[in-house]
């Protein structure tokens, strides 16, 4: 008994340590006022703090592979290979970090998917979904420059190809894909200018909009969807956010560890060949699954439509529509106010059942 005495005195020493700097108890208490709508769509709410979980885990093993890797044209390939064959566990955390970072992108989708859905952007909550798009376009970039710095043959020519495609873009196509390759062709400049990206710009980004878009929703709450909102207020269940909500959260994040665990062990990632300037093209070059369906369509689409060379339409088609799915908070206030929910919702079916359409068939397709 004095030992437990003991332990509980010296733990509520240091509790209020920090309580008397830090006022804890106030942090406390502002987490138990707050509350999670309880609802049969309450599930979705989860994704956010999945994708939160995986970027740290993809700093973490980021932080340990940068410890072996060079990002050098001559050097790149074989530190990889080193991570992967002499570090200990090396091959366990290069795997944990690709798997996780594709995990972290379908975090992310399922998260903005459900957003949507849910209503989640609109007014006050429109910086809310600004911040998170903006975190989207920054996770397929961490993806896109991350999957170059192996300099196996396979990122080479997928590499190229996609910068082929910015290329496409009007007026500032050529300077953009100038800054990406660091030249006119793909080679060790940008390797480094990647290298770059991948691991000083956009985690720096990604930090700021991340921490704006966590200030938004601590401000404003968790967005309640309209259905709920409409019932009596004695019908409105809700979850108190700690501890209820936060160890189901916990609990979530354990699955989603122990997932990512078996991925990364039961199907480590390759690393195939070394990347070869003047070796042709290996056949079915595709890239990664979050780009898929961009890739899938240009590859379907004529050599001209209208006067308009068919790649360039492509890549005017998906800019145009991504820019409309960023600013849904400002062309959803103009959609009649019967038909506002109904558009929302076909608008979204539409964009999913293409995405996937084309994802699978560009997975099948060579």
């Amino acid at each position: 008994m004095e030992n437990k005495n003991e332990k509980k005195s010296l733990r509520g020493k240091i509790y209020s340590w920090f309580d008397e700097r830090y006022n804890i108890s106030g942090i406390m208490d502002f987490a138990k006022k707050k509350s999670v709508p309880k609802f049969r769509e309450t599930i979705w709410y989860y994704f956010g703090g999945i994708a939160l979980l995986l970027f740290v885990v993809q700093v973490v093993s980021g932080i340990l592979l940068l410890m072996y890797y060079k990002g050098t044209e001559d050097l790149a390939f074989e530190s990889v290979h080193f991570i992967s064959t002499k570090v200990s566990f090396g091959w366990l955390i290069r795997s944990v970090h690709s798997w996780s970072a594709n995990l972290m992108v379908l975090a992310v989708f399922i998260h903005m998917f459900s957003v949507y859905f849910l209503k989640g952007f609109r007014k006050p909550r429109e910086l809310t979904w600004y911040t998170g798009f903006a975190l989207l376009v920054l996770s397929m970039a961490f993806g896109f420059s991350g999957y170059l710095l192996p300099w196996n043959e396979l990122a080479f020519f997928a590499t190229k190809v996609g910068t082929d495609i910015v290329g496409e873009v009007p007026i500032i196509g050529e300077g953009l894909l100038r800054l990406l390759r660091g030249g006119d062709d793909v080679t060790g400049a940008t390797l480094s200018r990647f290298f770059g990206f991948h691991v000083a710009i956009f985690p720096g980004l990604f930090v700021i909009f991340l921490f704006l878009h966590l200030l938004f929703i601590q401000r404003q709450g968790i967005a309640e969807p309209d259905d709920w909102q409409k019932l009596p207020e004695s019908e409105k269940k809700t979850i108190p956010f700690f501890p209820n909500f936060a160890y189901r959260e916990l609990l979530i994040w354990l699955i989603v560890i122990n997932i990512l665990a078996i991925l990364a062990v039961f199907f480590p990632w390759e690393l195939g060949t070394k990347a070869d300037a003047f070796a042709s093209a290996p056949e079915g070059i595709k890239p990664e699954w979050y780009f898929l369906f961009m890739f899938q369509l240009l590859k379907y689409l004529p050599a001209h439509i209208l006067f308009i060379p068919g790649e360039l339409f492509g890549v005017l088609l998906f800019g145009v529509g991504g820019l409309l799915w960023a600013v849904v908070p400002f062309w959803d206030k103009r959609t009649p106010e019967g038909f506002r929910n109904k558009i929302i919702t076909y608008v979204g079916v539409f964009v999913i059942i293409f995405i996937l359409i084309f994802t699978i068939l560009g997975f099948i397709m060579n």
